[in-house]
């Protein structure tokens, strides 16, 4: 089965995507689904637990969706994110076939 998902601690989840809170739940979901499309923000309630700490262990435990699209409106953690995504596809530590998007929400 495959699902998208949505990280986010603030923002309404779009329909058709499962929102996970926290980058454990989303871990949890990259562990158990085959992710079509994963959009993920930054900032969290936890200032440390972020979205670029997920994006770490996705590359380190091989774990990815077939689209990414990172949605945070933190210009600074947004880049860092995308970066890292395709820094990793070049480092051959990422398939190249992903789609990696760069596509800041607003928080309203």
């Amino acid at each position: 089965m495959s699902i998208s998902v949505f990280l986010d601690d603030y923002r309404t989840c779009p329909h058709g995507h499962v929102l996970a809170e926290n980058i454990d739940d989303c871990f949890d979901l990259l562990k158990k689904f085959h992710i079509e499309h994963l959009s993920l923000d930054h900032d969290l309630v936890s200032k440390t637990r972020n979205g670029l700490m997920l994006v770490h262990l996705m590359v380190k435990h091989q774990l990815f969706a077939e689209r990414i699209t990172i949605h945070s409106a933190n210009s600074v953690g947004s880049k860092a994110m995308y970066k890292y995504l395709k820094q990793a596809q070049q480092d051959l530590k990422m398939p190249s076939c992903i789609k990696v998007i760069l596509r800041p929400l607003p928080l309203a």
